[in-house]
This record gives structure tokens, sequence and C-alpha cells, in this order.
């Protein structure tokens, strides 16, 4: 009878609600096993290793492990630094280059350098970095006296040569994170008026823009710093080693075949998402501090930092591509002995020899994209439909079930916000009282749920710039909602919705320790092979698997920009149509 009644509630609801709770189960629920997980392993919960009763001992065989102070050291100076040189200097470059006849060059290569996945630059930056790298051939071609040896910033201590990667890596995702929040400040608007009343062009950037600014960018922030603070495949490549930081050591505890590290490992993951949380505060405190407390240095005379964005942007997209031809050159290599500026013989031979297994990997990596970034890109849709629809049903009675509600952002974040190691480790034991044996699936549904974040950031800004009065016309001229949706809506965002989905494709690509993890080693992608190799000796296989790891998201970066550029007109069309217009349609 329960049944009986909860089928007749379920035709209440309709089609595009019913969605919405699929969207929840799919996008969220990994929420409760990987948190759930998490906190009973670290306590000490652990029924696979028959320890059914609660205790700290995993903590304290965290805290007396060797080295474990200077790995929390390591990792806390490199999240930190990165961050704040990252939101510094992207802000510097926009600063610099704001509607300048760089910015247009700068949008459109955007696209090419988010393309380019973070293990795949992590390896291209060893290469060029490296004591034998292709900066060092040259420093050594210049002066014979000089090496790299003393200055080494590849596997440091300190995690420097990590340090600047992250930076680099992340300033072009702050810029485009940032176009959009710029637009709605009326930037220009606001430098004219402070030009007027007698302040320079960067004075008025730093006094007036900047407080405002950054608390619209928080989240962005948020995200690369959990990042940086969990990132594993980029400080296998070239972060510290002797200890090497904290995800690192946590990962290779996890790997170990003594299933008895498990306890250790669970509660270094709790630490890392206490850490996590705490710098989320006082990134957000500091926020506070800048913007609205410490506000004398906005009025008090009229001092501003001098500003190195052009400088800053050259080094960025110079190393960023760099790392792509010395990719590119290395695959080819036969022969390239040190200090030699060039390759001594040419070979094709390694391309050969992997192509068959290379082109298996890659057709695997690029289905596992193209589902999960699929099934996210609905998901995603469904959302923003659920919150520009959420007001309006709350204001309207209606006899049908209402499930509308807008969800929180915090809820929406946590999986870019949270320390990936410490979800997935809760998500991995989840799965073995499931169904363990379905890899795949459990791989696309962890690429889901962190590339979905993205896909929500990616396309808030278009969903929210979207001219409402066209739905309320076309509805009111008898044209039903999904036809609305399908002929008026969908049209003028889809080219936004291909970016989106090219960037979510580019996320899924880039995921280690998800397909690690939840795959148990049985899912073989390119970045889990591009990280496998770049531990190895040869550099010229691990240079092929890298640069077809940058290919790959870059072509589906380049289709999305070819469809949305052809829809460009119809977009431009849909707006300017009057009421006969959308009759016709």
């Amino acid at each position: 009878m329960n049944a009986f009644l909860f089928l007749r509630g379920l035709k209440r609801i309709p089609y595009f609600q019913i969605g919405f709770i699929l969207t929840l189960g799919i996008c969220f629920l990994p929420l409760l096993p990987g948190l759930a997980g998490l906190l009973l392993s670290a306590l000490g919960f652990i029924p696979a290793l028959n320890q059914y009763h609660f205790s700290l001992l995993g903590f304290y065989q965290l805290l007396s492990w060797p080295g474990i102070t200077q790995s929390i050291l390591s990792t806390l100076l490199v999240t930190l630094a990165s961050t704040l040189l990252t939101t510094l200097l992207a802000f510097s470059i926009v600063q610099s280059c704001w509607h300048s006849r760089w910015w247009k060059k700068i949008e459109n290569l955007l696209a090419p350098i988010l393309a380019l996945p973070h293990v795949a630059f992590a390896v291209g930056f060893a290469f060029l970095f490296s004591t034998s790298g292709f900066l060092a051939r040259i420093a050594q071609l210049l002066n014979e006296s000089t090496t790299f040896s003393d200055w080494e910033i590849i596997h440091n201590q300190y995690g420097l040569g990590l340090i600047f990667a992250l930076t680099i890596k992340e300033i072009p995702f702050i810029i485009f994170m940032s176009i959009p929040i710029f637009k709605q400040l009326n930037v220009d608007k606001t430098v004219q008026i402070g030009q007027s009343l007698g302040y320079s062009r960067d004075q008025v950037w730093q006094k007036i823009i900047f407080p405002q600014w950054l608390p619209k960018i928080r989240f962005s922030l948020f995200a690369i710093m959990a990042y940086s603070l969990s990132v594993v495949d980029v400080s296998l490549v070239i972060g510290p080693t002797n200890p090497p930081t904290l995800p690192v050591l946590l990962w290779s505890w996890l790997n170990d075949a003594n299933l008895f590290t498990l306890p250790k490992a669970s509660a270094g993951a709790f630490l890392l998402l206490l850490s996590c949380i705490v710098l989320v505060y006082l990134i957000r405190f500091l926020e506070w501090l800048i913007a609205k407390r410490c506000q004398g240095w906005q009025v008090n005379g009229r001092f501003a930092l001098p500003t190195m964005g052009k400088s800053v942007i050259l080094i960025t997209y110079a190393i960023s591509f760099a790392t792509l031809l010395i990719l590119f050159t290395w695959s080819f290599v036969q022969r390239w002995s040190y200090p030699d500026i060039i390759p001594t013989q040419w070979s094709g031979r390694f391309w050969l020899q992997e192509w068959d297994y290379l082109w298996t990997i890659t057709k695997n990596s690029a289905l596992l994209a193209i589902a999960s970034a699929t099934i996210a890109l609905i998901c995603v849709l469904i959302l923003h439909e659920n919150n520009a629809q959420s007001k309006t049903s709350n204001n309207t009675k209606t006899s049908k079930v209402s499930l509308r509600f807008p969800l929180p952002a915090l809820l929406i974040f946590i999986p870019i916000l949270a320390p990936q190691i410490s979800l997935l480790f809760g998500m991995q034991v989840a799965t073995l009282y499931i169904a363990s044996q379905h890899y795949y699936l459990w791989v696309i549904w962890s690429h889901i749920f962190f590339a979905f974040p993205y896909l929500y950031l990616a396309l808030d800004g278009p969903w929210r710039s979207y001219d409402q009065r066209l739905d309320k016309v076309s509805l009111s001229l008898g044209m039903s909602p999904i036809k609305v949706w399908w002929k008026i809506k969908m049209p003028i965002l889809l080219p936004a919705i291909l970016f989106a989905w090219a960037i979510a494709i580019s996320v899924s690509l880039a995921q280690y320790l998800p397909t690690m993890m939840l795959g148990a080693g049985r899912i073989s992608t390119l970045t889990t092979e591009a990280v496998a190799l770049a531990s190895g000796q040869d550099r010229r296989i691990s240079a092929i698997y890298a640069l077809m790891q940058s290919l790959l998201p870059a072509l589906f970066f380049i289709l999305a920009i070819i469809i949305g550029r052809k829809t460009g007109k119809l977009e431009n069309r849909t707006r300017s149509c009057d009421k006969n217009d959308i009759i016709t349609q």
C-alpha cells in the first residue's frame, strides 16, 4: 500500500523535478560516503581490518612519523604562496591589459592554456627547469661556468618549483573567472570617474576595483587553494621528495601493501580536510581585513603599487607554450646529449613503438571524459533551470508537488573545496561494501562529481545574464516551456554550453586520483600513464604521453569554439528578434 501511494505521488511530480532529484543523487550523494567513510576510518573504525572500536591510534601513528612536521609545513607553504601569488599576479595582469591592445590576445589564448592539463604542464616544466633541462643548456652555452645545481627548483625541498608551476598554471584560470566579474563592475566608467578626480589609472584599479573584485572571486580562490593543498600528480613530478608533501605521503600509504597503514592514511586525510577548512577561513579573514576592516590604504594618500602585469603574462604564456614545444621536441628525439641546444639525432620510432597502446588508452580516456562531461552537463543544466525557476515557483500556488529550491553555493563547490584524497578515501571505502568490481561505473561517477562544480561555475555567468523576458514573451504567445528552451534559450546559450562542456572534458581527462583509487589501478588513462612515466628515465616516452594528454582536451576546446562561432549569428539574430520572429520560430 505504501509503495502504491509512493508511485501515485511520484506521478504528480513533473519530469523536470524528477531530473532534479536524479541530479542531487548523482552529484551530491558521493559526499555522504566520502565524509562518513573518512571520519569513521580516521577514528579507527575499519571493519576490513577487524577494527570495530573507535580509537585515535591513526593520529598517534601519523604524528609520530619522522618528517611529518616538515611535510605539513611544506604543504601549507606551497598552498599559501601559490594562492597568494596567483591572486596578485592575475589582478596585476588584468589591471595592466584591460581593454588595451593586449587584452584581445590574452582572451584568445586563454582557451589553449586552460586546456593544457596540469600533469602535462608539469612534465614539460620539469624538462625546462631541471639541472639538465633546456634552460640549463642555454645557460651553459652563454657561460660555461654556470650550472643549475645551485638553484635547483625541481624537487626542491621547500617546494619552490611546485609553487612556481602552480602559480603559472592557475593564473589563466583566475583571469578567465574574473572576466564576467569585471564586466559586472563597470570598470571603464569607474576608471573614468576616478581619473576625473585626479587619480591615476593604477590608483583607481588598486583602491576601488580591487576591493570589489576580491569578494566576488572568492570561490575561485578557494578552488585553487584546495587544489594546491591536495595535489598529488603534479607533486609527484616536480614537488619535494624528502619528505614529500602531505598528499603524496598519504598516497604512498594508501598504496602500501600493508593494510594496517590505513588508519594512519585516513588520519592524514582527515587532517588535510581540517587544514583546508582552516585555510578557507584564513582566506576569508584576509579578504575581510583587506576589503572591509582596514580601509585606510584605500583613502590614505595616492600611493599605488607598481604593476608588472604585461611582463607576467608574457612569462606565463611563454612558459606554457614552451612546455608544449619541449614535449613535442622530446617525443621525436633519438639522442640529445647535455649540453647540446638541439638534438643530434631524430627519430619517430618511439611513436610507432607506443602507438597501439597509446591509441587504446586515448580512446579510453576520451570515452570516459565524454560520458562523464555529458552527464555532468545535463545535471548542471537542470540545476541552473531549477535555480532560475525556484523563485517563480515559490510565489505561485500549484496543486503539483513542488521540489524546486535553490541549492547553497557551498554545497555545490564542496567537491573542489575539499581535498580530493580526503573525499576519495571515504568513497573508496564505501564502494568496497557496495560493488567494488564495477570500476568504470565508480570512475565515471567520480569524474562527474569533480567536473560538476567547474561546469556550474562556467555556466553561472551566462545563465544569469540571459534575458528572462524572452521566455515570458514566448510563453505568453502560446509556446510550451520545452519549446521555449529548445528554440529560444538553447541557441543563445549554446556557445557557453559547448565551452563549459569542453572544460568538463578537460577536468575529467586530468583526473588522476579518482581514476587510480576508484578504478583500483585497472583503468588506464593518459593522465595515469603520464604520471607513471614521468618518474621514469626515458624522457621520450614521457613526452609522448604528456603531449597526447595536452592535445586531446585542446581538440575538444577547438571543436567547441568552432561550433560556438557558427552559432553566434543565431544568437545575435535571436536577441534582435521581435514578437513576430518568436511566433515564426
